[in-house]
C-alpha cells in the first residue's frame, strides 16, 4: 500500500487489544517473530524516495499511515526515532499519521524544534476499550500537537468518548473490528453509539470495518476479507465533520496551492470500502485488473 511507511518493525505486547494482533499473526505465517524489533531497510527513507524523473515518489498532500507494524513510540525504537523525525521534517509537504498505545512517552521523544507541534503531523492513539480511553486519551489532550485522533481498533468493548469531545481537539475517530485468530466480537451497537457521540460533536467517524466476528440485532456475523469494508460502508454510519486542515508548505516554508496537491483516485472496487474516506487513494497496482492509465496528476515542486 502506497500509504504506509514503517521505518522500523516488530512490536512488544502492551495491552488488551493486542491479544490477537495482526503483525504477529501475518509475522508467523511467514514463519518470523512479530516480537522480534529491528529498522527496516529499504523502507526507512521511503518518504524521501525519488522516481526516475527525481521527483518525490511520495506526493505534496499525500497522508502517509506510520509504524502500521509497530508503535511510534516503542521504547525499542528510540535509537532511530530522532533519524524518523529528520525525514518528516524535510518533508513538510506531507501529511504523516502517527498511532501510539504509547502516548506518555510522546513528551519525552519529541524533536528539540518541535515547539507547539508541527502541521503535517497528526497524533492518534488506539483506545480498544473504555479503560484505555480513559488512560490514554487525557494523555492526548495534554500534548503538543497541531492535529489529533482517536482509533478504536481493534474495538472490542464499548467506548464513549463525550467527555473527551468538548475539549475541540479530537478532529477524527476511526473504528474497525478484530481479524485472524481468535477475532474477539465487535458490536453494531458500540460502534453506533460512538457514531452518535461524534456526530453531535461535528467530528468526522470512520468506520473502516466490521472486523471477522460482527455482532447485530443479537446475531453474530463471521465476515472474511473485503466483505468487512463493504459492510461498514453499507451502515452508512461513517460520514465527514469539521474538516481538517492541514497548513502543509514546500521546504522553504512557502505555502502548496491546493492545485498542487495530491488528489487521490478511486477505483471501482473503491467505492464500496469502508476505508475511502480515510484512505490515500487507489494506488494503481494493477491487481484488481484496473490500467494504470490515465496515470494521476503528480503535484509539482519537486
Amino acid at each position: 500500500m502506497h500509504d504506509i511507511w514503517n521505518p522500523w518493525h516488530g512490536c512488544k505486547k502492551c495491552s488488551e487489544g493486542c491479544q490477537n494482533c495482526y503483525m504477529y499473526f501475518l509475522d508467523a505465517r511467514r514463519g518470523g517473530n512479530g516480537a522480534e524489533i529491528y529498522r527496516t531497510k529499504s523502507g526507512f527513507r521511503y518518504p524521501l524516495s525519488r522516481d526516475r524523473g527525481g521527483s518525490y515518489k511520495v506526493q505534496s498532500g499525500e497522508m502517509l499511515r506510520v509504524c502500521m507494524t509497530s508503535d511510534f513510540f516503542l521504547e525499542e525504537a528510540d535509537p532511530w526515532r530522532d533519524e524518523a523525525w529528520e525525514i518528516i521534517h524535510r518533508r513538510p509537504d506531507v501529511k504523516f499519521f502517527l498511532l501510539t498505545k504509547r502516548p506518555e512517552r510522546a513528551a519525552a521523544h519529541l524533536p528539540l524544534n518541535w515547539g507547539d507541534g508541527w502541521e503535517n503531523v497528526m497524533l492518534n492513539v488506539s483506545c480498544e476499550n473504555q479503560r484505555r480511553a480513559d488512560q490514554r486519551i487525557p494523555i492526548l489532550l495534554s500534548l503538543p500537537f497541531k492535529h489529533k485522533g482517536i482509533m478504536c481498533a481493534p474495538y472490542i468493548g464499548p467506548v464513549s468518548i463525550r467527555d473527551y469531545l468538548p475539549a475541540g481537539q479530537i478532529e477524527q475517530v476511526l473504528c474497525d473490528g478484530e481479524n485472524y485468530g481468535g477475532a474477539r466480537p465487535c458490536h453494531y451497537e458500540w460502534v453506533k453509539a460512538l457514531r452518535d457521540e461524534c456526530y453531535a460533536a461535528n467530528v468526522t467517524f470512520t468506520f473502516c470495518g466490521t472486523g471477522r466476528c460482527f455482532v447485530k440485532d443479537g446475531k453474530r456475523y463471521r465476515l472474511e476479507g473485503s466483505v468487512q469494508t463493504q459492510q461498514a460502508r453499507k451502515s452508512g454510519l461513517s460520514f465527514l465533520g469539521k474538516p481538517m486542515v492541514f497548513k502543509l508548505t514546500d521546504e522553504w516554508g512557502n505555502p502548496i496551492p491546493e492545485a498542487r496537491l495530491y488528489k487521490p483516485w478511486f477505483g471501482p472496487r473503491c467505492q464500496s470500502c469502508g476505508m475511502q474516506q480515510t484512505c490515500n487513494g487507489c494506488s494503481r497496482c494493477v491487481r484488481c485488473g484496473v490500467p494504470r492509465s490515465p496515470p494521476p496528476a503528480r503535484s509539482g515542486g519537486h
